[in-house]
Order: structure tokens, then C-alpha cells, then sequence
């Protein structure tokens, strides 16, 4: 994935009160391994409700815009 992609968590992150599925935009990418991306996700009204830093294979890309 690169920079504002449009990425999906795959398992619920209870923590930070996001659910599977949840949809967010990958706001930085280290390519140190293992590979992660820092995603942000965004409440209806554009308010950032969660900033994570997840692994490669916690997220999966997703097609399209939020």
C-alpha cells in the first residue's frame, strides 16, 4: 500500500475502538521489516476518532475513496 490508500482492519481493535471492517486512509508507510502504516480513521463528519500504527497483514487494501 502506499500513501493515502484506502485500507480495512481485519480483526476488531477493541482498544481503540475499532471494529472489523472498520475503514481508514494510510497516512505514513515504514518499509523497515516487518512493513506497517499508520492509518487514520475518520468519523462521518471528518473527525479523526482513531490514529494506529498496524502490521501489513492486519490490514487489507481496499479499492475506491472513503
Amino acid at each position: 500500500m502506499e500513501l493515502y490508500d484506502v485500507a480495512e482492519v481485519r480483526e476488531a481493535r477493541p482498544s481503540e475502538q475499532l471494529p472489523a471492517g472498520a475503514v481508514g486512509t494510510v497516512i505514513d508507510v515504514f518499509n523497515d521489516p516487518p512493513t506497517a502504516y499508520d492509518i487514520e480513521f475518520v468519523d462521518t463528519d471528518g473527525r479523526t476518532v482513531a490514529m494506529v500504527t498496524l502490521q501489513a497483514d492486519k490490514v487489507v487494501q481496499r479499492d475506491g475513496h472513503l
